[in-house]
């Protein structure tokens, strides 16, 4: 009898093992598909430069809204505005190594020279030359594209912004003569194309951070500013801008990024909606960035600058005389052959 009893257990014993083990598989499956799911609803943390409620905030609301919609709640865009995950050269950096998955912003040339080609001072005279050269498939489009692949970066589109100008908080110094030392000392950023552009245009340049501009113009450190549009004046120096310049003095596009491991290893659907959503949104810049230029133009004058329009001959003096001056210097800089290629397509 005792026999049988420990037989008995000994077999209850066996088959505990065999029926735990069955649980613990159909556990680690269920897991597995919890994680799956888990996986694929993604967030992706997007950065810009401007406050909420900017142009551009606004309209990546509306691309967050289209891609979350396209991929039926698998793909999130969070939204961080005012350079929330630090400035834009930062931002790069980071999203180089994906520790930020995205951001619409400038071209930060710290990482590479090269990309001063964005900022090539009067490679375009107008809106519809702009497009030819920063619009899908333009010269400057498709060297940027190349460029940012270099750095594990996407490029998705390109934002245009506007022409630049000059933000002065005085009266201006023969702004149409660009042959006339103006004896006006300006902000420029720390890139060499903006520093060139501002000492043949008969500026003093003082490459100055941005965090530290505003202060420096409203301290008399500086008297003004070139780097930006009217846009952008208007967001960070509307307060000290007395006299605004428009002489186009580069054609500012941002350029929609993504870290390019995180753009393979989505979904191939959510992958090509979130390409979609993003030309979707480069077209509908397209269409209404120059009407947006003129709206902050005017919002500078409403807010009490003088907008110096100059003429078209006026502007065609400036840019001879950039050209002449500024851009054989900043191509020793980039590279003569590659940059020279860049622009010849652009003519061509």
């Amino acid at each position: 009898m005792n026999s049988l009893i420990q037989e008995e257990v000994i077999e209850d014993n066996e088959m505990k093992p065999k029926f735990l083990t069955k649980t613990l598989t159909a556990a680690v499956i269920a897991g597995a598909m919890s994680l799956t799911a888990v996986a694929e609803a993604a967030t992706l943390k997007i950065s810009h430069i401007r406050p909420q409620g900017a142009i551009v905030d606004t309209e990546l609301k509306a691309f967050a809204a289209n891609v979350e919609k396209a991929t039926e709640g698998d793909v999130k865009v969070k939204i961080f505005a005012a350079s929330a995950l630090g400035d834009y050269t930062t931002v790069q950096e980071r999203i180089s190594v994906g520790a930020v998955d995205m951001a619409v912003q400038p071209a930060a040339t710290a990482a590479s020279r090269q990309m001063q080609i964005t900022y090539f001072p009067y490679v375009a005279a107008n809106w519809k030359e702009a497009k030819v050269a920063y619009g899908p498939g333009g010269a400057i489009y498709e060297a940027m594209k190349e460029l940012y692949a270099k750095q594990d970066i996407t490029m998705l589109a390109a934002y245009p912004v506007y022409f630049g100008g000059v933000a002065l908080n005085r009266d201006a110094v023969s702004p149409g003569n660009p042959n006339v030392d103006k004896g006006i000392k300006v902000r420029v950023p720390g890139i060499k194309s903006f520093q060139l552009t501002s000492d043949s245009l008969g500026y003093i340049s003082s490459p100055i951070p941005f965090s530290e501009a505003f202060t420096a113009v409203q301290t008399g450190v500086v008297d003004g500013v070139i780097g930006s549009g009217a846009e952008g004046y208007y967001a960070s120096f509307r307060d000290v801008t007395k006299t605004y310049v428009p002489v186009n003095t580069h054609f500012e596009a941002w350029y929609m990024l993504i870290n390019s491991e995180t753009l393979a290893d989505m979904d191939s659907d959510d992958r090509a909606a979130l390409e979609q959503a993003a030309k979707e949104f480069e077209a509908k810049r397209w269409e209404r960035a120059e009407s947006d230029q003129g709206d902050y133009e005017q919002k500078l004058a409403d807010y009490g600058a003088t907008i110096v329009k100059l003429s078209d001959e006026e502007l065609a003096a400036a840019a001879k005389k950039v050209r002449a001056e500024v851009w054989p210097q900043i191509l020793d800089d980039i590279g003569a052959e590659w940059g020279q290629s860049v622009l010849d397509k652009i003519a061509n």
